[in-house]
């Protein structure tokens, strides 16, 4: 690990930062430099004339270091941090078996922990942006806001609006609307939450609410969240229900549009494409959560193709930023690639792309961060390249989909202030929180009436 500056070296609240290399949008360059000043970047451009604009302001030379955006999460399920490996093995649909029971014995307490330990890990893993697609727990959303702002990450804070469960109805249409209303307005201007409206199924709302929710969020410049076209089963219920696929069924309802991401979306039509490209509705691409429970990979390269705008998210499965970068690429490979002889599947530099602007565009976040550029948030990474699997270097954009490793990242910053340093949180006990998970966590799980298919791997017999 690179230790020619220190955790104190970056505590300055305006600094002039001059990495060995800087990534910009259009890739990566050297010899440049960032003035961080309230929180922003305040100038972004080659360093000498940085220097020369700033010649009282300290620069502090950052040697065999890259300075990029940090990744963006743009599929999460902060709440479910309980479980992780509950599901390892499962079935596809675990939020059925899994999710939903867990997340139903969920209070107040267990949110804010489980929150505060899954923004701990994204941190850790080089993610300065999470999208939270709403819990199912009955306690306020504020307790997730409230963890993830005390932890530093910038979090899209999704509210669900189901009014459907099964062939009930959940709750009085009106009031879910109001206190949607509410959530929009309560987190408008917070520097760290951005307020986010989600069904988590298409299935688990009337047409009205979907169209309602949708129209809400355009209205507010915020994000519409809802899962589509994950898996089969939900392909074929979708069928029975309504004789129309997921996809179809939103579109119909008039609750596609710029507003809309669409969790997944694994198995597509060529008419569906073109619903989303003619309505400008945006995709979390989630490639673990296809290896690990899925029955498909979604065509992200060929959405991006037709001007389908695609983030990457992790669907809560692994918060770690580069090795999301290797799945998103090889996942298009496995599933496309190989059988049409196309050895890039649109390179590296454009999975970098999704993994950071590209992931603050579908969140509606593309005006304030993503990207190295003067006037955005200064949400940044600071990654250590003096290590052996990144010499020689000839490509950096590639190197960092398939060779970079999250124990390289050095610091994390959001907001321009220092969120963890080599790992750890600068400002809060990290290991204190995670003891006091442990038990909070087991007591949840015990108390859960969750339903698992195969046994834990260490059971006797389970290997067989």
């Amino acid at each position: 690990m690179n230790h020619a500056f220190t955790a104190a070296d970056l505590a300055n609240p305006r600094q002039l930062l001059m990495p060995q290399w800087l990534l910009l949008k259009d890739g990566p360059v050297a010899g440049h430099a960032v003035l961080v000043e309230h929180g922003k970047f305040a100038a972004v451009g080659p360093a000498a004339a940085l220097r020369e604009l700033y010649p009282d302001l300290p620069a502090l030379d950052l040697p065999h270091t890259l300075l990029m955006p940090g990744f963006v999460d743009s599929h999460h399920h902060l709440t479910q941090a309980f479980g992780k490996s509950l599901v390892f093995g499962e079935p596809s649909e675990i939020f059925r078996r899994i999710w939903v029971p867990l997340e139903g014995q969920l209070d107040q307490r267990h949110l804010y922990l489980s929150s505060k330990l899954a923004a701990l890990e994204a941190l850790r893993g080089g993610f300065t942006t999470v999208a939270d697609a709403g819990t199912r727990s009955d306690a306020s959303v504020d307790a997730i806001a409230r963890a993830t702002t005390e932890a530093g990450v910038r979090c899209v804070l999704g509210l669900i609006c189901n009014d459907v469960n099964g062939a009930a109805t959940v709750a009085e249409p009106g009031a879910i609307a109001d206190r949607a209303a509410r959530h929009l307005a309560l987190w408008d201007s917070h520097r760290l939450v951005h307020p986010s409206l989600a069904v988590s199924i298409p299935e688990a709302a009337t047409d009205a609410m979907l169209q309602r929710v949708s129209r809400m969020c355009a209205e507010a410049g915020r994000v519409f969240q809802t899962h589509a076209n994950e898996h089969l089963v939900a392909v074929e219920r979708s069928l029975v229900q309504r004789k129309l696929r997921p996809i179809e069924h939103l579109h119909r309802v008039g609750a596609l549009g710029p507003q809309a991401l669409l969790a997944h979306a694994t198995l597509v039509t060529p008419g569906e494409l073109k619903m989303l490209a003619d309505t400008g509705t945006a995709v979390s691409y989630n490639p673990v959560a296809s290896a690990w429970k899925g029955n498909a990979v979604a065509p992200a390269q060929l959405m991006a193709t037709f001007g389908i705008r695609v983030g990457l998210g992790t669907d809560g499965t692994r918060s770690d930023g580069f090795r999301l970068l290797d799945y998103a690429e090889a996942a298009q490979r496995f599933a496309f690639g190989i059988a049409a002889g196309d050895a890039s599947c649109g390179g590296g530099a454009a999975w970098l792309d999704h993994a950071t602007y590209g992931g603050a565009d579908v969140l509606g976040l593309g005006q304030m961060t993503g990207e190295i550029a003067a006037g955005k948030e200064a949400d940044f990474l600071l990654v250590d390249l003096d290590v052996p699997e990144m010499q020689p270097s000839w490509d950096l954009s590639w190197e960092l989909v398939r060779l970079a490793n999250r124990d390289q990242i050095q610091a994390v910053f959001v907001a321009g202030k220092l969120r963890l340093w080599q790992g750890w949180p600068v400002d809060w006990d990290a290991r204190a929180l995670m003891r006091e998970v442990g038990d909070a966590a087991r007591a949840a799980v015990a108390a859960a009436p969750i339903q698992k298919i195969h046994e834990f791997s260490s059971a006797p017999g389970a290997q067989s």
